[in-house]
């Protein structure tokens, strides 16, 4: 079996259709045992108190933000390369996902910064380059509508989204690139000694599967309406010439 299958619309209706009910509800359970288990069982935190219970919203949601964009990446270089339409068509599913990750990433970032920084932003260069990338999100999602013709709107959203994946980039490793600056250092790593206390680290696991399970439900979802639409069109057209 060749992955090129899936990029079939019919084959990829039914896959999505068939492996749906399985992650909405492992989504679901993921999410509940990890927002439950972090936000009511797990204790203060000895410096941050419970401000820190954030973490189980929006380290997830930023972390989601970042991988969007790079699944989004993956699939319009796919597009540009072998020209296979649910490949882009997966790509604009795929953005207002990313960009509704990106806003509860810069809300909850924010909620969290006013008690541990006396501020509820600051032109730190993970926030800064996140916020650019939020930008991006709009950009790409403005880009798609204000485009009539299905393809040229594939071949310079995916343009942008190269562009933009400079500053998925920069979101990511900021921390690293620059030593100065408010934002903490990762929550998780493959350095145990830098990561947080398994009282909060288990359930934090729970909550990042329970995002990343959610975008996979819904990316599926919005890459299956997205191909119905585009037949809609094509159908619109026929008649119109007709």
């Amino acid at each position: 079996m060749s992955l090129w299958e899936y990029a079939n619309p019919k084959k990829f209706i039914a896959t999505a259709d068939a492996v749906l009910p399985f992650v909405s509800v492992l989504a679901a359970a993921a999410l509940l045992t990890g927002l439950i288990w972090g936000f009511f069982f797990t204790p203060d935190d000895f410096r941050q108190g419970s401000t820190v219970k954030i973490i189980y919203l929006h380290v997830p949601a930023a972390m989601m933000a970042i991988n969007a964009w790079a699944m989004m990446l993956v699939t319009s270089l796919i597009w540009l390369v072998r020209r296979h339409h649910v490949s882009a068509l997966a790509a604009k599913a795929a953005a207002p996902v990313g960009v509704t990750f990106t806003l509860v990433a810069l809300v909850t970032g924010a909620i969290w910064g006013q008690p541990m920084w006396g501020t509820w932003w600051a032109w730190d260069p993970r926030l800064t380059s996140f916020l650019i990338l939020f930008l991006f999100y709009l950009g790409y999602l403005a880009l798609w509508e204000a485009i009539e013709n299905p393809d040229t709107a594939a071949d310079l959203t995916s343009v942008l989204c190269l562009v933009g994946s400079v500053f998925a980039i920069l979101s990511r490793y900021a921390v690293n690139f620059w030593n100065q600056g408010l934002h903490q250092g990762a929550t998780l790593s493959l350095d145990k000694e830098e990561n947080i206390s398994d009282v909060f680290y288990i359930p934090l696991l729970f909550s990042i599967a329970g995002f990343v399970l959610l975008f996979v439900a819904l990316v599926l979802i919005r890459t299956q309406t997205e191909i119905r639409r585009r037949r809609l069109h094509a159908i619109e057209l026929r008649e119109r010439m007709a």
